[in-house]
């Protein structure tokens, strides 16, 4: 009888362990670290830190977000892509990552190839903002004033190769209009220099720009997201106003060096995934401004590559080249 017990509770313990999937070990043991590529504050580094700190708690092993702002997220990015494909490493990408190869002849990666997107965590839909002053209050009436006066009107974005620059090109690509562009080195002096009004117009996440709305210093000629936003809900979508085709998501997701190994990657998916359904956590990226959005390994990698292929088309299209 007890020979007959050892050999079912044998039999059970090997077919329990044969059913239950391995924990991936991530890297050796040493800290992890999520390269965020930009300046410590803001929404990117935000989401950064929330998530090194859920992932350390969950892996029982140090991640520590490092930030490296060189050379407008090149530097970072190109790090992770360098980086061994053991779990060490990893990047907090954002939409920019797809644009460089469109606008930079210097970029040193493929967005497609050298990466192994893991999952996406969250995504911010832009805003195009202008001064209470300004006369257009919509996109028809500005797209009617741009198509009147080519050339003399101006829009403030931060930085050239950034989602914002993208929304420029967009605009003036699909509604066939000329709009100049003024770069600036960072949001706030977009938003301040359209509060002032020494520019009509800027590009701008909204958590930015709501408080001056609300105060009636600035006013929101449209969104860029596929549906209007809670913040926004009287704010028509560019493209149900007529420039059809545009939408401009940036997404938040978590990537590695290319060749990571499956097993890294569906671990490190799973408890993400898990992570991004903690109410607390879902509460702390609203409160940054950002929209919880979590895609597993394979949308996320279908995301990137499809954001970089419409992008660069739209790019190309418009006429511009690497520079």
């Amino acid at each position: 009888m007890q020979a007959v017990l050892r050999s079912v509770l044998t039999a059970t313990l090997i077919a329990w362990v044969v059913a239950t999937p391995a924990q991936a070990q991530i890297g050796t043991g040493r800290p992890i670290t999520l390269v965020v590529p930009i300046g410590a504050g803001g929404g990117l580094d935000t989401i950064g830190r929330l998530f090194a700190e859920k992932l350390q708690d969950r892996l029982k092993q140090p991640v520590v977000v490092e930030n490296r702002p060189a050379a407008g997220g090149l530097v970072g990015t190109d790090s992770v892509a360098k980086a061994a494909p053991d779990g060490q490493t990893l990047l907090l990408m954002e939409t920019g990552a797809t644009l460089q190869k469109w606008l930079r002849k210097d970029v040193p990666f493929d967005v497609v190839s050298d990466f192994s997107p893991i999952s996406q965590v969250a995504t911010v839909p832009l805003i195009l903002f202008a001064n209470p002053s300004f006369g257009p209050n919509n996109i028809q009436e500005l797209i009617s004033l741009a198509k009147k006066e080519p050339g003399k009107l101006s829009v403030g974005i931060p930085g050239s190769g950034t989602p914002h620059h993208l929304a420029f090109l967009m605009l003036n690509a699909l509604a066939k209009i000329e709009i100049v562009s003024v770069p600036y080195r960072g949001a706030a002096l977009v938003t301040n220099d359209v509060l002032g009004g020494q520019i009509p117009m800027g590009w701008a996440a909204p958590t930015a720009v709501i408080p001056h709305v609300a105060a009636g210093k600035a006013k929101v000629l449209a969104v860029a997201s596929p549906q209007r936003i809670p913040p926004l809900p009287n704010v028509p979508t560019i493209d149900e106003s007529g420039v059809r085709g545009f939408v401009i998501e940036v997404f938040f997701g978590i990537t590695g060096p290319a060749k990571l190994s499956p097993e890294i990657v569906a671990r490190l998916n799973q408890e993400i995934a898990e992570i991004s359904r903690l109410p607390d956590v879902q509460d702390r990226i609203a409160r940054a401004g950002l929209l919880p959005t979590y895609r597993d390994t394979k949308s996320f990698a279908d995301l990137i590559r499809a954001d970089h292929e419409r992008f660069g088309k739209i790019i190309r299209d418009a006429g511009i080249t690497p520079n």
